[in-house]
């Protein structure tokens, strides 16, 4: 059995017991957790892609998503005005250094899903950036309201503003424009753990928003989101 594979399984029982602890869950299970998701995704990279065009555009998702983080922090754009607390570990620039594993994580689901979407070019990079922007519909409300970062003046959708969604869509841009340079193949059967990946994320994070976590708004906001996009790919790699 390939290693991401095991890995996602480990991911998957993780989460399911992450998503069951009653009240609020420690830093440390959430650092952890988002250390076994980035592992996760990192091999499943590798293994599909190899290291020049698997873990090399992961590092760069990794590393511009944290160069954004470092000019957000200080300027507020293009995210808006917000800010870290130290919960998620140690800070460079205000940023934790954890913040980059956020974007190296998710960043190559996304661009599978977009490619069983979207195969040219152009598109692909817009919906990667998409589907890695539904994504954090689910993930900023939570992780703002257990205090890993804080918005100072709020917002409209769980108190984040609408120019974080727009912020992480830019960046995504950004982001999937070098992946295209360095690994532009249509997605094939040897990227489908990447694909389960989405696809499981976007299950486990509707179920546990609607029924553990009684937030039915961000349960129903983040399935309309990531669905857009997991919803088509999935289809298209059956029928494939």
């Amino acid at each position: 059995m390939r290693a991401s594979r095991v890995l996602l399984a480990g991911l998957g029982a993780a989460q399911v017991a992450y998503g069951r602890v009653p009240g609020r869950r420690g830093p440390g299970a959430t650092r952890a957790l988002v250390a076994l998701m980035l592992a996760t995704s990192a091999a499943e990279a590798v293994q599909a892609r190899g290291v020049r065009r698997g873990g090399v555009p992961v590092a760069c998702a990794g590393a511009l998503g944290f160069a954004a983080e470092l000019v957000g922090v200080a300027t507020g754009r293009p995210f808006g005005r917000y800010r870290y607390s130290g919960k998620l570990g140690p800070r460079v620039g205000g940023v934790p250094l954890l913040a980059a594993a956020a974007w190296a994580m998710m960043a190559r689901p996304a661009w599978v899903v977009a490619g069983w979407v979207a195969p040219r070019a152009v598109p692909r990079v817009a919906l990667a950036a998409g589907a890695l922007t539904a994504w954090d519909v689910f993930l900023d409300p939570r992780m703002a309201r257990e205090g890993y970062w804080i918005w100072p003046e709020g917002g409209r959708y769980e108190g984040v503003p609408a120019s974080n969604f727009l912020g992480w869509w830019t960046t995504g841009l950004g982001v999937f424009a070098v992946w295209a340079l360095l690994d532009g193949d249509a997605p094939e059967p040897r990227d489908d753990d990447a694909l389960a990946l989405y696809a499981w994320t976007w299950a486990g994070e509707t179920f546990a928003n609607a029924v553990l976590w009684r937030r039915p708004r961000v349960a129903a906001a983040g399935a309309a989101s990531m669905g857009a996009a997991a919803a088509p790919a999935l289809w298209r790699r059956l029928r494939a």
